[in-house]
């Protein structure tokens, strides 16, 4: 057995040196290779931030993104405690081909118990009351909670709105979160009666068809996460002043305030307060750097009895599956979250005040940017980016001369991931979708880097080992290969049902990002540099409205009477 696992080992090594270099002597030396990449991440800071956030409930604009499918085959919809006009829309709309695949969409109805929508807004719920009885803020304070609504099935965009109020009703609101929440035709309205109108007052000029589609919430995830982001600086120009960040979440996520405060020293909002998020500093490499952005970390449920401090994400120990010869993204994974997601300050040579950790790797909820930082730098997903939208943000701005937009890593800020606690559902349905996006995302960032950069290989050194692995210099090959070894292990497995699933819709889906990426100019090249087009519009007229505002410009204060009514319809709570 000794010798069988030495062969596998002695194989995986060779296999990977060709296709998946960045696993390469991973195994053999990790407590070394946690140490390199900590110190190729290493900021020098040369400024705090003077004005660190000092009131997070008044001052960050908190996030997330709510993902609706279909209900599960086990439920019956005329069941379903719900309007007969909305459950025959629920059957339509299950009758219609997906478009868009999540990890773990909410099924429309599911218990309330296992909704991760509730879930979450709770937990937010209660993390700020404990900030409350901790006297970190007024026991009268309320944090502001903005939810996009993305759908997988063109029918539930006509009743993700109602359906979420019912839902959020029906928990008999909130006591410190107001909540907002903005499906497809919520921001169609904002485009169409604040957006289009001040294009057409300030910048000359006229509808365009297709000017501002970036601003929405359907679609692949990077569509609602840059929306997330951007919606902020909205709010500050249009409905309050006082914001100056945002901070992302998701719903499947819980701030654990007391084992962050007996583990660390503080609580979720202490850790906001850190000066080092909109510092300024030197890379490893004496490039300058904005942490204009902040990053926290995760611990699993299962996990965080042991320690607040725990990897979510653990060196692989077993045998590989016969597809994991060819692209293993658990080793480089394993190695990003110890070196960067779990390093702590003040307990080697970083203290947190002069050293600290810039972020590459980044998880889709616990991380922020100050508003400041997002209007100068306007980073942005691509639309078409469907997976790891969190870690794609971050390279629409990676190379730019000059100073460059980074994460500080703050060490201590960590949420509990409770997915496997009540979504598992959701997760098993969603299972054949997810294994096809992690091909596609092979796919997707080889192509974009590509029309980032004529250098693919210092952006790829920037961003390895995980975010980078998945930017191949033989991107069909390993697609091709992995999807075929995957498959065989289906009907090796007896999984024929499963395998005959997997090759269906892999096929379909990764024959149409074929179509996308190729050619010259690509329809990826053209749709980046469309949307990059389109958001600098956006950040532009921003600043065109803000500065009208500030002289009682008659036409800038119709618009913002106009974006408050609308920001008002979209208001979810009940208190």
């Amino acid at each position: 057995k000794e010798n069988l696992q030495k062969d596998r080992s002695e194989i995986a090594e060779k296999v990977h040196t060709v296709f998946f270099p960045e696993a390469v002597g991973i195994n053999n030396a990790r407590t070394e290779k946690i140490e390199s990449l900590r110190k190729k991440r290493t900021v020098t800071i040369t400024e705090l931030n003077t004005e660190p956030i000092s009131d997070p409930a008044k001052e960050i604009l908190f996030t997330s993104n709510v993902l609706l499918t279909i209900p599960s085959g086990s439920i019956s919809i005329n069941d379903m405690p719900y309007s007969d006009e909305l459950k025959q829309a629920i059957a339509d709309a299950a009758a219609e081909p997906q478009l868009y695949w999540y990890d773990h969409p909410v099924q429309i109805g599911v218990a309330p118990e296992k909704n991760e929508i509730l879930y979450g807004l709770k937990g937010l719920d209660e993390a700020i009351g404990f900030e409350c009885e901790q006297g970190n803020i007024s026991k009268d304070a309320r944090a502001t909670c903005l939810l996009s609504v993305s759908v997988t099935h063109q029918g539930l965009q006509t009743i993700a709105g109602q359906y979420l109020k019912e839902e959020l009703l029906g928990i008999g609101g909130l006591k410190h979160v107001d909540v907002y929440a903005f499906t497809e035709a919520d921001t169609r309205n904002i485009v169409n009666d604040v957006l289009m109108p001040a294009m057409s007052q300030y910048k000359g000029r006229e509808r365009e068809k297709k000017l501002f589609e970036v601003f929405g919430v359907d679609g692949e995830y990077g569509r609602h996460y840059s929306f997330l982001k951007a919606i902020a600086a909205f709010w500050q120009v249009f409905i309050n002043q006082d914001v100056r960040a945002t901070f992302k979440i998701d719903l499947d996520q819980v701030f654990p305030q007391k084992e962050m405060v007996d583990e660390s020293g503080l609580s979720a909002f202490d850790h906001f307060m850190t000066p080092l998020w909109g510092a300024h500093g030197t890379d490893s490499n004496g490039k300058p750097v904005d942490l204009g952005m902040i990053a926290g970390a995760l611990v699993n449920e299962k996990d965080i009895a042991r320690s607040l401090f725990t990897p979510d994400v653990i060196f692989p120990d077993r045998d590989l599956n016969m597809d994991e010869y060819v692209f293993f993204n658990a080793m480089p994974q394993a190695l990003s979250t110890e070196a960067e997601m779990m390093t702590r300050y003040k307990t080697n040579e970083m203290d947190g005040e002069n050293q600290c950790i810039q972020r590459i790797h980044v998880t889709g909820g616990t991380n922020g940017i100050l508003i400041d930082a997002l209007r100068r730098y306007r980073p942005f997903t691509p639309s078409f980016i469907g997976r790891a939208e969190d870690q794609a943000y971050i390279l629409s701005v990676i190379l730019n001369p000059g100073e460059s937009l980074r994460y500080v890593h703050k060490d201590g800020l960590i949420m509990r991931h409770d997915k496997d606690a009540f979504a598992k559902e959701a997760i098993q349905a969603a299972h054949i979708g997810t294994l096809i996006g992690d091909y596609i995302r092979i796919l997707y960032y080889s192509a974009y880097s590509r029309v980032l950069t004529d250098d693919v290989e210092e952006l790829k050194k920037e961003v390895d080992p995980f975010t980078g692995c998945f930017i191949s210099v033989i991107p069909m090959t390993i697609v091709y290969l992995r999807f075929a070894l995957k498959a065989a292990s289906f009907f090796i497995a007896g999984k024929g049902e499963n395998g005959h699933a997997f090759i269906a819709e892999g096929i379909k889906r990764i024959l149409k990002v074929l179509e996308f990426i190729e050619g010259d100019p690509s329809m990826l090249k053209q749709k980046y540099e469309s949307e990059r087009l389109e958001w600098g519009l956006y950040y532009d007229l921003l600043f065109h409205v803000e500065n009208t505002l500030k002289d009682e410009d008659s036409f800038a204060l119709e618009l913002q009477e106009r974006a408050r009514g609308l920001i008002k319809y979209c208001s979810y709570k009940k208190n």
